[in-house]
């Protein structure tokens, strides 16, 4: 007998955990309020997450993950002055609320705490990373080729250096809450776009 069919939507489902996990962190997220935000019984989580808490939490990243690039890949497109919009994506880290879930906190505190725990979660977060670095390093290539910043660094390079400079903030986020000095921090670092 295969179990009862499920009768929720998964994607929803893993989206409700993630506020969980965002608000209480993996470590401290009890399954009791992780069902209770999902809205199933443990039945129905254990049937659709064989794994338990642990692959619920790996999926709950992937999702966020592929949501969170999914509309910085489509701000980018859309924007008429791409590198002023990565500028202003790192700026606005400086002044985020403690945990705001445009700006991918969720996933840099994931690489940061879990990802030397668990290889599932440290592969997720380094997919994530090297995405971020293929997106932004296409971005400044083709502002080169038209002449739109006067750097001639290297494209990839300056892509690593972007996608470390997201990962460093949420570090640093933990160390410094002085937005002036955060934005000090990234505003240095993003000369290399002038």
């Amino acid at each position: 007998m295969a179990g009862r069919p499920k009768i929720f939507n998964e994607q929803e489902a893993v989206a409700k955990a993630t506020e969980v996990f965002r608000d209480k962190g993996y470590d401290t997220a009890s399954a009791e309020e992780l069902l209770g935000a999902m809205g199933i019984g443990k039945g129905s989580f254990y049937l659709a997450f064989k794994g338990g808490k642990q692959e619920l939490y790996v999926r709950s990243i992937t999702q966020f993950s592929e949501r969170f690039y999914q509309k910085l890949s489509q701000s980018l497109a859309a924007s008429e002055d791409k590198i002023q919009l990565i500028k202003d994506f790192f700026i606005s880290l400086a002044y985020a609320s403690d945990c705001d879930k445009e700006r991918g906190c969720y996933l840099g505190n994931a690489l940061v705490q879990l990802s030397e725990k668990d290889q599932e979660i440290k592969k997720v977060t380094a997919q994530l990373l090297k995405e971020l670095q293929s997106l932004f390093a296409k971005t400044i290539r083709r502002a080169q080729e038209k002449g739109e910043m006067n750097s001639t660094e290297d494209p990839e390079i300056i892509g690593w250096h972007l996608s470390n400079l997201w990962n460093g903030i949420h570090v640093t986020r933990r160390m410094e809450s002085s937005p002036e000095i955060l934005k000090s921090i990234i505003e240095m670092n993003l000369k290399i776009l002038d």
